[in-house]
């Protein structure tokens, strides 16, 4: 059985306690560090490079949104499961800009924490769906409100422009892959991925990872 090792980044000692006692009575979970703070998450996982880190928004010294940006830089195959008490699509917007693959309220049921924790290990992108539905609907103006209708059938006209190997791409890069992992998966050059990337981002008209992300929940293509 392969083993996934987390990272536990959050600044209550207890709150990380009580996670690596849920996490670790898995078979297939190990807990390899804690961080009490977004400097000190950095740091460990740079010397562990765990599979997945588990981490908070709100932590002192650098937040979370700071570490994670910083980690997807420095380790894009480590995986981000933001743990957080935030209820906000806007947070989660700023999550998926980031770089994280995933988005859980402390909240939520441990069931639907280990689901989320395995499906971002595995590739995929974890979103509960109460939240897919407002990263779609939120902030909407009223002049997109006016066009609504036709937004869906110009995505969908856009979508099928795309070659079969820029569908592929896309699909790849919202479910969170970087550059490199793509790479390797449709044995391409990084530059060659780089390229189909520029070029389905502006056949999609796409201007961030958000932007994409929200196309591929629109498009049905997170699976």
């Amino acid at each position: 059985m392969s083993v996934i090792t987390v990272l536990l980044a959050d600044d209550h000692s207890v709150l990380r306690a009580g996670l690596r006692a849920l996490l670790e009575a898995e078979p297939d979970i190990e807990v390899i560090g804690e961080a009490a703070d977004g400097f000190e998450c950095i740091d460990k996982a740079m010397a562990l490079t765990p599979d997945v880190i588990l981490m908070d928004i709100n932590m002192p010294r650098c937040g979370g949104l700071d570490a994670l940006a910083t980690v997807h830089e420095r380790l894009p195959e480590t995986r981000v499961l933001v743990l957080t008490m935030h209820d906000d699509v806007g947070y989660l917007r700023r999550v998926l800009a980031s770089g994280g693959a995933g988005y859980v309220l402390k909240s939520a049921a441990s069931e639907e924490l280990m689901s989320a924790l395995r499906t971002v290990h595995d590739g995929g992108v974890y979103i509960h769906p109460h939240h897919a539905h407002l990263l779609v609907t939120d902030g909407e103006t009223i002049h997109d409100a006016e066009r609504h209708d036709g937004i869906e059938d110009g995505l969908r006209s856009r979508f099928e422009s795309l070659s079969e190997r820029e569908a592929e791409v896309f699909k790849l890069v919202s479910l969170g892959h970087s550059n490199g992992e793509i790479a390797a998966m449709t044995f391409l050059s990084v530059k060659t991925v780089e390229t189909y990337k520029a070029r389905l981002m502006k056949k999609l008209d796409l201007d961030g990872r958000a932007s994409l992300v929200r196309a591929a929940l629109e498009l049905d293509v997170l699976r």
